[in-house]
């Protein structure tokens, strides 16, 4: 029984509200799971388990699955498949709201989920910024946020600087709209973010390093010396000095920065005190 028949014969009809496409291409599914490189007995985050078929193909190659499911009318689907299933366990949540270290204390852990589209850059941050951080995550998300994800100087954004502080993001493989149901409007990929254990640059602290970021995106295609005036509520003489002391051109726009400026900068602005 495909998807569409799953969902008709349990009357239900996907959610745009909560982004469900259902990703059902075997191939693709089998690839993802491939791309993780999984070592044995791994634990897995998957966020969305929809109607299970990702969740089926972990199930095949971890030693513990976590499926998060947000929307309660896919439990009776999942249950049906999976509540025989040792290895996996079934979570009635919004990732959002959960607490990881609950589910996997201190130990590690990998994410292989495709990923809700329209939350994609929340659970990013809430996986990301949290603890215990996976190891590494292989996710679905929309192309277009794949190649922000990968993006280099001169066309940065506050999502790249934020997950490339954290780790290392490549595109591993397209995926056609034919690959889901229903098929969505947009064009679909698939990232690997190897976790750093350290970040790649000195910084005085996380803190620091991410206050300093959002002030300078704060003004988008604003100059530098504009955005952080703004955002770290100083003036532009003084905005001026932090970036000098960095080595920065007042004049440049965020989105030029590499992660070792940005690291620069959060280390002026910690020995400024401000």
């Amino acid at each position: 029984m495909n998807d569409r028949e799953l969902l008709h014969f349990h009357a239900i009809h996907p959610k745009k509200s909560l982004g469900q496409n259902f990703l059902h291409d075997p191939h693709a599914l089998e690839k993802i799971v491939e791309i993780a490189d999984l070592p044995p007995g791994a634990e897995v985050l998957e966020i969305g388990a929809g109607t299970g078929n990702l969740t089926r193909v972990l199930a095949q190659h971890a030693g513990r699955v976590v499926a998060v499911e947000t929307d309660e009318r896919m439990l009776p689907i999942l249950r049906a498949q999976f509540g025989d299933v040792p290895s996996v366990e079934l979570v009635h949540a919004d990732i959002l709201a959960l607490d990881l270290t609950a589910l996997f204390d201190e130990r590690p852990y990998y994410v292989v989920a495709n990923l809700p589209y329209y939350i994609t850059s929340a659970i990013l941050r809430h996986l990301l910024e949290g603890k215990p951080r996976p190891r590494r995550l292989v996710i679905t998300v929309q192309r277009e946020v794949a190649d922000r994800l990968i993006a280099r100087p001169d066309d940065m954004s506050l999502l790249t600087v934020s997950v490339q502080f954290y780790g290392e993001p490549r595109l591993m493989m397209r995926l056609n709209p034919a690959a889901f149901w229903p098929r969505p409007d947009v064009e679909s990929a698939v990232v690997r973010i190897d976790i750093y254990p350290h970040p790649p640059v000195e910084v005085p602290d996380e803190a620091t390093f991410f206050r300093a970021v959002r002030a300078g995106f704060s003004q988008k295609r604003k100059q530098l010396r504009n955005a952080l005036a703004s955002g770290l509520r100083i003036d532009k003489a003084a905005a001026d000095a932090l970036l000098t002391q960095a080595g920065i051109e007042p004049h440049r726009r965020a989105e030029t920065l590499t992660l070792e400026e940005w690291a620069a900068l959060a280390r002026a602005l910690a020995a400024a005190g401000l």
